[in-house]
Parts: C-alpha cells; structure tokens; sequence
C-alpha cells in the first residue's frame, strides 16, 4: 500500500502474511480474501471465494498440501466442514514467491485487508468517522488469528502493512511471537510530519480528491498497466523483476467494484500511528529488513528504527527495491525461516515436516 503513500500499491495487495509457529505435515498454504458480514462486526468472517458462491457465515481457507487440494470451511463459531468440492489453489497476491517456501514447514495465510485485493470495500461514505485505518485492519488481523488460525502467529510484514502489524501487536501482545518488518512505510505524508504552515493545503488537497471528480479521474490514470508498470519499476531496483504478471497481479484487484472509493480514501488518510509511536510499545521480538534501494523509504532515515529495544536486528538487503519479498526472496525467505526458528516455543516445532 504506500512515497510514502504509493499511488499504485494500494490497488492489490496484502501487505503481510501471517506465519504460524507450529509445524505442519499436512495443511501448507492458504490465500484469504476475508469481509465482514458487518462493517464493524469484526468477530464474524465471511469470505468471498472467486472459486464458489459466496459463503455467507464463516471463512472459507484454500488449502494446498502437496499435491492434494483441500476445503476447509470455518464458521464464525470455529465449527469445520468440508462438504464443498475441492478446488485448485491460486496464489495471486504479492507474496507468491514466499508462501510456497515457507508452507513446506509451517501454516501460511495471505489475508487481504478490507477493502484491499478482493476483500469486501465498504464504501467510507457510509460512515461517519474514518473507517480505513489502522486499528480496523488491526482488529481484523487479530481477529483472523483467533478465529482461524488458533495458535501463536508470526506476521511479516512490507511496506504500510508493518504499521498494521505493529498495531496488531500492540493491541493484542498474547496473539503475536513475532514480527518481520520489510521497508516499512516512514509514512512521511503524516500530518505530524508536515509544517504547521502546510496542513491546511494538505487537507483542502484531500478534500478536492474525496469529493470531486478530481479524484476518479486521477485514479483512472493510474489503474492502467501502463502506470502500474511504471511505478513498479520505480520501487523494483531489479526491473527485469517486473512481469506482466505481477503486473495483473497488482492491478486486477484494484479495478474491482469500490476500489477507487477505498484507494481515494487510504491516500487522503494522514492520521493513525507511526512506526516511531508503535515500536516501544511492542512486547514481542522485532527483526527489520530493508533494501538499500528503496527510493520511497530512504534507508538512511530507515536505520533509526534499528534503536529500539523491540528490535533486535536491522539487516540491510543490498540493491534491493521496496518490496523485498518479491524482488529477492532468496534473502528473505530464509529470514523469515531463522527468525521463527529462533522466537518459537519448542512445543510448537516437534513435528515432522514432509
């Protein structure tokens, strides 16, 4: 999602997987799209599958272990089924070059935020305060490890996503063992970050983005593939990674019903937590990874955030972009691998893996 509000990432992607400690022999990777029978009813999830008609009550998870497919129906109660067809897994988010990895040893879940990817988009007119922020997409984490994953989790997290990990831990220290923040946004548009003299232009430039035609047209240009290749290759440092592809993979999602709706609302969203404000308030273990390349989250402001006590290392991704876990997932899976191995309880790890 997010220089520091990128114009294109917000269309697609999750910005986070969560990791469960516990070794598995059976179940290997499961790509989410979650929504809510209500706005605010965070306890109950739906899901809303491209495979099936939509699953009213519960979170349908697609499941490879493998190479047998499962259905796993989870109602909001925890009840399992699983009288449907099995389906084929796709894995179409940002994150394909790491949940295949990682899923040969632990549970794996891409979950797309509200309102991101094929998440439900509540339109943000309907409500009276912000609905987009932070501690939603919180709560919705947490709520996802409650209600389906169900056992200590571990979030790696990219770019705005490592605000909405950090939050999560905060709000819920007994959920999270850990977390792995690649390049997360400095979100230097924060209005805490802006002269005094500037906040009133920054508002009246929002404003004219939410409530006019401004704002649509703007996001017509950019929801092409043209543009989203364009900017990708900006934040890519190795542009050959840059496929079409990837590509479809950020745009398809943001050419969904209510996207433009969500996108205006998230770049116009200047408020919420900063990193700085999160971090010394986090009680698990933090490990920050950054790509020396970035030119939205300039390393050199990044490597303040390696003072904190929470976090007990900075290692730099050398000619690396924004988004590591695409752009060089042979030095960040196995991060993420030792990372886990090093916080997780041991009765979590005895099994087997095959």
């Amino acid at each position: 999602m997010a220089c520091t509000v990128s114009p294109v990432l917000p269309l697609a992607k999750p910005d986070f997987i969560v990791l469960s400690s516990r070794i598995k022999t059976k179940i290997a990777s499961s790509s989410i799209s979650c929504c809510r029978t209500h706005p605010r009813q965070y306890s109950v999830l739906r899901r809303v599958s491209k495979f099936h008609p939509i699953i009213s009550n519960g979170c349908v998870v697609h499941c490879r272990s493998n190479d047998q497919v499962e259905r796993n129906c989870l109602s909001s109660q925890g009840t399992a089924s699983n009288n449907d067809l099995t389906h084929e897994v796709q894995i179409r988010d940002h994150w394909r070059k790491n949940i295949p990895v990682l899923a040969k040893s632990h549970r794996v879940y891409a979950i797309d935020l509200i309102g991101y990817g094929y998440s439900d988009k509540p339109n943000p007119r309907q409500f009276s305060d912000n609905y987009y922020t932070f501690e939603t997409w919180a709560t919705q984490l947490n709520d996802f490890c409650n209600d389906v994953v169900k056992d200590e989790a571990f979030f790696i997290c990219n770019s705005i996503g490592g605000v909405v990990g950090l939050q999560a831990a905060v709000m819920a220290p007994q959920i999270c063992k850990g977390i792995i923040i690649l390049n997360i946004s400095l979100r230097m548009l924060h209005i805490k970050k802006q002269p005094w003299f500037g906040r009133p232009f920054i508002r009246s430039f929002q404003s004219l983005l939410r409530n006019t035609a401004v704002g649509k047209y703007f996001y017509k240009i950019v929801a092409t593939p043209e543009s989203v290749k364009s900017i990708l290759c900006q934040c890519y440092h190795d542009t050959s990674q840059v496929t079409e592809e990837l590509v479809q993979k950020i745009l398809n999602p943001g050419l969904e019903p209510g996207a433009a709706d969500v996108f205006l609302e998230f770049i116009c969203y200047s408020g919420g937590p900063l990193p700085e404000e999160l971090l010394p308030q986090v009680k698990c273990p933090v490990l920050i990874a950054w790509g020396d390349k970035d030119p939205w989250e300039p390393i050199e402001l990044g490597r303040n955030y390696g003072n904190f006590d929470s976090v007990e290392d900075f290692v730099i991704l050398p000619n690396v972009g924004h988004c590591p876990q695409d752009e060089a997932p042979h030095l960040v899976n196995p991060l993420v691998k030792s990372f886990v191995a090093r916080h997780a309880t041991p009765s979590a790890s005895v099994s087997t893996t095959i």
